[in-house]
């Protein structure tokens, strides 16, 4: 599908350099695959907040800013800050639950950019230790959360595919073959021997559905233009930020789950793009987040976290270079100070982000299953620690309102697929990776037949009867099996053959015979 860019000698895949042109077509690819992502968050708060529409428009624009600022600032990254990876930033889900809990308890905005700044400034000082915990994600628990990633999109991939939640055209026929005719574009696209054609089908899938929409009249650029031709973001556009301990404790909580999934998302991107991620480079990333969490509510926007999608984009093109990314970036800084940019982006149609994303977030599944099929699972309690892991981050995204009746900081952890199957994963590991006391030797059902094999040789030497017993194989007759090396093995085998064996004596002779170290 691609082709593999030409590195110096010694130099990392991601500090790949492609060119203006490439850094702008791939860079715009990866802003269209976030669009959708970016804006859902300001619309909710918006409303929720009782925002008019000018003022949600004012969040849009913001957030898009932020958003721009924050991934260039991960990607090329400064002195302690910025993991240097193609990691795309944005605003983090995780905020939704709990903003919405705070303004249901009578406070309004400036609150949540309060306890937005408190809090991410005690996210700057706990990054180092959080990232201490890299020793604790083995294959086992990458894979898991990888995998986990990649399956809680695809309800994000299958809502945009019916039109977006709450629209007139909800699950209409036509929005649904619309995400599918992007979908086979993607596909074909991908199939072209050429390699630009193949690293840039996404974007050409998405455009090409984009016109295809508008000439069937189910799209329209008439708002283009409405915003106004230049807004500059307004420090504290809202008012001054207030700061309310009960909403502080809250929006740590988010911190914390902001922490789990950047670093998910950062290890997913070491295993794609084949480069070192350790806790030094991963303290870096979560420093740069909450840097830019903390900035973000002067410029009334919120939590910044990585973007899940964006690294199933890396995953299915090929595309590993951070300067990439870092052009989205500056994209996504202009998209906020020129909302006739934002509005272009804007009449992208949901169906045709949702034909395009079901490859993007399956491709990050995909790459979970690959680590996965790498762990070794005789002997141990893997099997349990993904079935498990795998399962509580993707119930949540399959049963609507599975913890609506828990606090809203066991919603926050829980209700997030990523952040649950995380703190699974990494919690059962611990219990039967580091904790081993009290496990047994076969410690479970499920483990206890995986991979186990028999050549067609060693299935002819057994008897009808034969079976283990106390750690030992036994004939039907009750006498042993004797255990021995390759090299006793072939020698019986030779002995058998010439007819010097006839008896179990004979047999235990020419093993010893072996072991003398005259033979």
């Amino acid at each position: 599908m691609t082709t593999a860019v030409e590195l110096p000698k010694g130099k990392r895949p991601e500090d790949a350099r492609l060119g203006i042109g490439a850094n702008l077509a791939y860079g715009m690819q990866h802003v269209l695959t976030m669009y959708g992502g970016i804006i859902a968050v300001p619309l909710i708060v918006g409303n929720a907040a009782g925002l008019d529409s000018a003022g949600i428009s004012l969040l849009i624009a913001s957030c898009l800013f932020m958003s721009g600022l924050a991934t260039v600032l991960q990607t090329l990254g400064i002195p302690f800050f910025g993991s240097q990876l193609p990691l795309v930033q944005g605003v983090s889900f995780a905020n939704v639950a709990t903003v919405l809990a705070i303004l249901s308890g009578g406070s309004d905005i400036t609150t949540i950019f309060g306890s937005v700044i408190v809090a991410a400034a005690i996210g700057v000082l706990l990054a180092p230790f959080f990232a201490k915990i890299i020793r604790f994600f083995p294959p086992v628990v990458t894979g898991t959360v990888i995998a986990t990633i990649g399956l809680s999109l695809l309800p994000v991939a299958g809502g945009w595919a019916m039109g977006g939640e709450g629209s007139e055209s909800w699950g209409d026929p036509s929005n649904l073959a619309l995400a599918a005719g992007t979908l086979v574009l993607v596909l074909l696209l991908s199939k072209v021997g050429i390699a630009t054609i193949s690293r840039l089908s996404i974007l050409i899938a998405i455009v090409v559905g984009t016109v295809v929409a508008a000439l069937l009249g189910l799209t329209d650029f008439s708002d283009v233009g409405q915003s106004g031709a230049v807004a500059i973001p307004t420090p504290f556009a809202f008012g001054a930020p207030s700061f309310e301990l009960a909403a502080i404790i809250s929006m740590l909580i988010v911190v914390i789950v902001t922490f789990t999934e950047s670093t998910a998302d950062m290890i997913a991107l070491g295993e794609i793009v084949d480069t070192k991620v350790d806790s030094k480079r991963i303290a870096a990333g979560l420093r740069a987040d909450m840097a830019a969490s903390a900035v973000s509510p002067v410029f009334n926007s919120f939590t910044q976290s990585a973007f899940a999608q964006n690294v199933g984009l890396v995953a299915i093109t090929g595309i590993k270079s951070r300067f990439v990314v870092a052009t989205g970036g500056g994209i996504l800084v202009v998209m906020g100070l020129l909302p006739v940019i934002g509005d272009v982006v804007a009449a992208v149609p949901l169906p045709v982000l949702g034909g395009a994303g079901v490859v993007l977030f399956g491709s990050v599944a995909a790459a979970g299953i690959r680590t996965l099929a790498a762990v070794k699972y005789e002997g141990n309690m893997n099997l349990i620690i993904v079935a498990v892991a795998i399962s509580f981050g993707v119930l949540p995204e399959v049963v609507e309102g599975l913890y609506d009746q828990f606090p809203s900081w066991v919603q926050v952890i829980l209700g997030s697929g990523i952040s649950a199957a995380t703190l699974m994963a990494v919690t059962l590991n611990l219990l039967f990776n580091h904790l081993r006391a009290g496990t047994p030797d076969q410690p479970s059902v499920f483990a206890a037949g995986t991979g186990r094999v028999i050549t067609k040789k060693q299935f002819q030497r057994l008897a009808e009867g034969d079976h283990v017993e106390d750690g030992k194989l036994v004939r039907a007759d009750g006498a042993p099996v004797p255990i021995v090396t390759k090299e006793q093995a072939i020698a019986v085998t030779e002995a058998v053959e010439s007819g010097e064996i006839a008896s179990d004596d004979d047999v235990q002779r020419v093993i010893e015979r072996t072991e003398d170290p005259k033979h």
